[in-house]
């Protein structure tokens, strides 16, 4: 009976003295990278994670970065986007493999996307493995909220997580931000409110995407706290490559007419559509009519009502394409709300080429705006309108 608790003790013995080990060598990676940036929010991580890191790369700071987004990827030295190849599940101890290996790589600033949802890996990812000095959190929307819920406060709460201590925190959240600021305050860190109305239209449409505006005023508090001159990060962030889930529009063409359509589904909450929209809506006000695709996810019903209603009480389009099943009574009680709104239902199974037809068979002058879940069939729906289009 010794023995087996003899060789247990000296195996527990083994593990903690490895474990401590490994946390003295990835902080001694932390040290060897001057500047480290912590992303986090509901919204707009992966593009503000590329924003800052093309600013500092523009402004001569070695910079690596890592996103999630709707593909992981880390971001070079030059810009290049490579791909992680993931041999299991997700995990939050990817980020320690990655600080080693960028720690390896000399930089001067390392920019990294939270990939945590949960609360308590999230206060792991900033306080165990990045302890940023410049922290931010995007947005406060409701989404997760069977992780980090179930009020919009409670969301908010989960995401200070990640305010780092002695630092910077910087954030674009204009409807929550009080609840951010406290936190800061307990951790002696300072507090920045970016400003949207700060970025002027013709900086907007230099972009070869529609990025929001909110996004971009994060990432040049964040280059400014750096030592970037805001011309300067800017004109990197203009060149930026944008994530695959980012705000892309084409021009469609079939048979001489043309089709705007705008890929909004990685945005997959209320608020941040209908945000979306007013600004698409208002670039892309010359467009004659206005048209919703929505791709839905049977799984994912209360989603699926939440656009619905949005959809037929808020925007309330000239067309409205809804792929998704068991979705008939839902729309005939919306229906008094958009009377004037054609609209079509189109089940799952129907062949994604189908679905493209559909589309495609609007009126000319038209404005899209897809909503609802890019993962899976919405990214091959996508694949496939993609042939379309004119504008790269």
């Amino acid at each position: 009976m010794i023995m087996p608790l003899l060789v247990l003790g000296i195996l527990i013995i083994l593990l903690v003295t490895f474990g401590i080990i490994e946390f003295q060598i990835h902080l001694q990676s932390l040290n060897n990278i001057p500047l480290r940036i912590h992303v986090n929010g509901t919204r707009g991580k992966s593009s503000v994670t590329r924003l800052i890191a093309a600013g500092l790369r523009e402004a001569g700071i070695k910079t690596y970065a890592k996103v999630t987004g709707t593909s992981p990827r880390v971001i070079d030295n030059k810009g290049i986007d490579r791909i992680i190849h993931r041999l299991r599940l997700p995990s939050i101890g990817e980020q320690v493999r990655l600080m080693r290996f960028f720690a390896k790589e000399k930089p001067s600033a390392v920019v990294m996307e939270c990939m945590a949802v949960q609360p308590q890996y999230q206060w792991i990812a900033e306080h165990q493995m990045i302890k940023a000095h410049i922290g931010v959190i995007t947005n406060v929307r409701p989404d997760h909220l069977e992780e980090m819920g179930p009020t919009e406060n409670d969301v908010a709460m989960s995401l200070c997580n990640t305010v780092p201590i002695n630092s910077t925190l910087i954030t674009g959240e204009s409807d929550k931000p009080e609840i951010l600021k406290k936190v800061a305050k307990n951790n002696n860190t300072a507090f920045i409110k970016s400003d949207e109305k700060s970025i002027k239209k013709e900086e907007l449409n230099r972009f070869t995407y529609i990025e929001h505006p909110s996004n971009i005023a994060v990432a040049l508090d964040a280059c400014k706290l750096a030592g970037v001159k805001r011309s300067i990060a800017l004109d990197g962030m203009q060149k930026v490559r944008p994530d695959s889930g980012a705000l892309i529009f084409w021009e469609l063409f079939k048979e001489n007419k043309m089709i705007k359509f705008v890929n909004g589904m990685a945005a997959n909450d209320p608020v941040s559509t209908l945000q979306i929209w007013y600004q698409i809506s208002e670039r892309f006000q010359t467009q004659t009519h206005t048209c919703i695709f929505f791709n839905s996810r049977d799984d994912r019903p209360d989603r699926t009502r939440q656009m619905i209603e949005l959809t037929m009480n808020d925007i309330k389009p000239n067309y409205f394409i809804i792929r998704g099943d068991k979705v008939d009574q839902l729309i005939k009680k919306e229906k008094v709300n958009s009377p004037k709104t054609d609209i079509e239902i189109i089940p799952l199974n129907l062949k994604y080429e189908l679905v493209v037809e559909k589309i495609l068979e609007l009126p000319k002058n038209t404005l899209v705006f897809a909503i609802g879940n890019q993962v899976g069939a919405g990214q091959s729906i996508l694949e496939k309108i993609s042939a379309f289009r004119t504008n790269d």
